[in-house]
């Protein structure tokens, strides 16, 4: 029977106002709450688990079920998937070569990008289901580029700030205040000028895209303009960046393993997105662990005391290493999402007949 495909979501009103929206408002609540009760400026442990393990750490193994557990996608591109990792290692190497700090301080503004690329990429899939015009999705492009980057250079005109993205000094300081200020009033203008241009569409206005907007927004000025502490900017930083991609990853995989494409791997699909959680969750606490055991020793009430104290030269590939999951989704993730390379991506989201999918 042909599927029904509603063009005005990604995937459902209930599913994208939960994911962007809410995600947005609950985070922003959650740090807002937290700060008011009297919260830590750092982030307590029990939030590091739920916000960092869960979410942050957890959305970047989900990446397994759109390519390595996949034996047909890793045959589709071997070379991609292959010197993915191989590149992202070496670069990570020749870094931390450099020092320390350089590493975290690049791995910083990759990272950054990839955040802000994400919600670039969620705005093109939704001019792109609702056909806009390319002035259109041009336009939408400014402003999710306006929501993001205006709080990004003002962060940088106002350093240091109660947060870091990875560790203190990670970003280049010196960029006069008033860049910053200029960078939040165009920010603005942008923003207000796309919303009033689509208010004008009335009944035809596109809610998933407010919505997305609206979003990025409470996460990106409310979480670095805002922000009062670290608590407060890794809540709005890490939930409408990972919860949205789970849910992506979970319609995928979904659909992934209705073709039988896991194997004996979809056992754990079949089970719900319990299943599909728990082999996320227990990835993450892994590399968590190894990162306490042998860098960070900074949650020992979860991951036990003892742990390696390891040279300079040892760290130098051990750091890159335990960072090869977060630098390679940050490389795939350009590459994977897109639907017109990949003919049989629609079809497994949902987004179109199952029929026109070409063969895995």
């Amino acid at each position: 029977m042909p599927v029904t495909v509603d063009r005005r979501w990604l995937f459902s009103p209930g599913i994208d106002l939960g994911a962007f929206l809410g995600s947005a408002l609950a985070s922003g609540a959650l740090a807002v709450g937290a700060w008011w009760l009297g919260q830590p400026a750092q982030t307590p442990l029990w939030a590091w688990v739920l916000l960092v393990l869960c979410i942050d750490v957890a959305h970047v193994w989900s990446t397994l079920f759109r390519v390595y557990l996949d034996g047909d996608e890793l045959k589709r591109r071997p070379a991609l998937y292959g010197l993915a990792p191989v590149v992202a290692f070496v670069l990570g190497v020749l870094a931390y070569q450099v020092s320390a700090g350089f590493f975290w301080r690049v791995l910083a503004y990759v990272a950054a990008w990839h955040f802000v690329r994400q919600q670039l990429g969620w705005m093109l899939l939704y001019g792109r289901r609702a056909h806009s015009s390319p002035w259109q999705v041009h336009f939408d492009q400014v402003a999710i580029g306006a929501a993001t980057l205006g709080p990004f250079v003002w962060w940088h005109a106002n350093l240091p700030r109660p947060f870091s993205w990875f560790m203190e000094g990670d970003f280049v300081p010196g960029l006069p205040q008033v860049v910053g200020t200029v960078a939040l009033w165009v920010h603005a203008a942008v923003l207000v000028a796309w919303v009033l241009a689509e208010l004008r569409r009335g009944r035809g206005a596109h809610v998933g895209k407010l919505a997305l907007l609206a979003a990025t927004w409470v996460a990106w000025f409310g979480g670095i303009v805002l922000a009062k502490s670290d608590f407060w900017f890794t809540a709005t930083n890490v939930v409408l960046h990972g919860v949205p991609y789970q849910v992506l990853l979970w319609r995928y995989a979904r659909g992934r393993d209705a073709e039988a494409g896991y194997g004996r791997l979809g056992v754990l699909l079949r089970a719900g997105v319990p299943g599909f959680i728990a082999l996320l969750l227990a990835l993450a606490f892994a590399e968590e662990l190894l990162w306490d055991k042998l860098v960070w020793h900074e949650h020992a009430a979860l991951f036990g005391a003892s742990g390696l104290e390891l040279p300079a030269g040892a760290l130098a590939l051990v750091v890159p290493l335990l960072s090869l999951p977060q630098t390679t989704h940050y490389l795939l993730d350009g590459f994977i999402w897109r639907t017109r390379a990949d003919p049989a991506l629609a079809p497994r989201l949902g987004w179109a007949e199952r029929s026109t999918a070409a063969s895995p």
